[in-house]
């Protein structure tokens, strides 16, 4: 049996070796695990393990070797103790909220998170006794002001979903911290490839593995990473019991994902670059957001806090909605779907897809204008990328 120590070693080495442990027959890739329950040798062996003073499988739900080498990968790269693997990002979210706050606690949230993750936070988190706050995401005294003694996290995404705004991880942090709070980011966008928040002081990390973890749209799941205490006790005491667990399927595809990530996400942001350049010069585009553009209001940060700009590219285009829904219309290859992180390049329009369950007021507060549009850029040749969006661009 082969039992790979994660200590010094290089990302791209973790990506492709952390968490595997062999079993009696040798084999060299990942096994799949489909398998609901354990035997156990014996009725005392079955209570130990059920008591938790043995270790060891018990119930799929919550111990299975496949997704286990799944969240020790992920948990090495980056550079938490624990990780719980979850059934989808949004799950991810909810399992650490149920997991951690209690009724009468307080979140501080930034405005420009996913959709999905505002109607959590409204309809289902606050109901049960936990308010929540809206800031902007890059105003840090909007967040010290939204502060009060029994917030307990400050929630974010950066960049944020779809407006590529970038927050300032390390500042959050000590705001957090001077506080008794913790910070909780939502690396999806960028992935430990190219942005390590518990580096820069966040607590806690969280993934929607569908996007680029997997990176070719084949399986929905989610990881929360942090530390021993918070994640390992209290997210996976909710998910032990309430089960928004992760199939072993699909954790082996996210670990077969994990091996080519980082250059990935290199190609990915190389893409974007060149595409938001063009994009720039476009008379039909009013705004271009993308970190990697020096016009960019948080491109010195960006540069200093990730190791590369990401594939997502955001524009505004001319004609609100309409000029919007025509340059999506005409495409031929671009796939219009509301995903995002696959190998082939996906576009949306915000305001209607993944920013539709909002009202008019929440979406005009989160910067969500009608002539947005989501662009994540793939890696076809970026040539062809851009003859798809000309063709509905000249439209305008």
């Amino acid at each position: 049996m082969m039992d790979f120590d994660n200590d010094d070693w290089d990302f791209d080495t973790l990506a492709v070796r952390a968490g595997q442990h062999r079993t009696g027959e040798h084999e060299h890739a990942e096994p799949i695990f489909p398998t609901s329950s354990y035997v156990f040798d014996s009725a005392a062996q079955a209570a130990a393990r059920f008591r938790g003073d043995e270790p060891g499988n018990i119930y799929s739900r919550f111990t299975n070797p496949t997704v286990r080498t799944f969240e020790e990968r992920l948990a090495a790269l980056e550079g938490g103790a624990r990780c719980v693997a979850t059934a989808s990002g949004m799950s991810a979210i909810l399992a650490t909220v149920m997991g951690l706050l209690q009724a009468g606690d307080h979140i501080v949230s930034s405005r420009a998170i996913f959709g999905s993750t505002v109607v959590l936070f409204n309809k289902y988190v606050k109901p049960f006794g936990v308010d929540v706050d809206f800031v902007p995401l890059t105003d840090l005294s909007a967040w010290e002001a939204a502060l009060r003694p029994e917030t307990k996290l400050l929630f974010l995404e950066t960049p944020s979903n779809p407006l590529t705004e970038i927050a300032d991880i390390r500042a959050l942090a000590e705001l957090a911290h001077a506080h008794g709070c913790k910070l909780v980011v939502d690396n999806a966008f960028c992935t430990p490839a190219l942005q390590r928040p518990l580096a820069l002081g966040a607590d806690i990390v969280i993934h929607s593995a569908t996007k680029y973890i997997d990176g070719q749209g084949r399986c929905v799941g989610g990881a929360v990473v942090g530390d021993a205490e918070a994640v390992g006790e209290g997210v996976f005491g909710f998910l032990r019991t309430a089960g928004p667990s992760m199939s072993p399927f699909n954790a082996w595809v996210f670990l077969k994902g994990l091996e080519t990530l980082r250059l990935r996400m290199e190609a990915h942001s190389a893409n974007a670059l060149r595409l938001a350049r063009f994009l720039e010069a476009h008379p039909a585009v009013e705004t271009v957001l993308y970190p990697g553009l020096p016009s960019h209001p948080q491109h010195e940060l960006a540069k200093v806090q990730q190791s590369g700009f990401g594939g997502i590219v955001s524009f505004v285009v001319h004609g609100g909605r309409e000029g919007a829904w025509t340059v999506v219309d005409h495409t031929r290859l671009c796939s219009i779907t509301a995903n995002l992180g696959d190998t082939k390049t996906t576009i949306t329009h915000p305001a209607t897809t993944t920013h539709g369950r909002l009202s008019d007021e929440e979406r005009a507060e989160a910067g969500i204008a009608d002539g947005l549009i989501r662009v994540a850029v793939g890696l076809e040749s970026v040539a062809d990328i851009e003859k798809d969006l000309a063709r509905g661009l000249e439209k305008i």
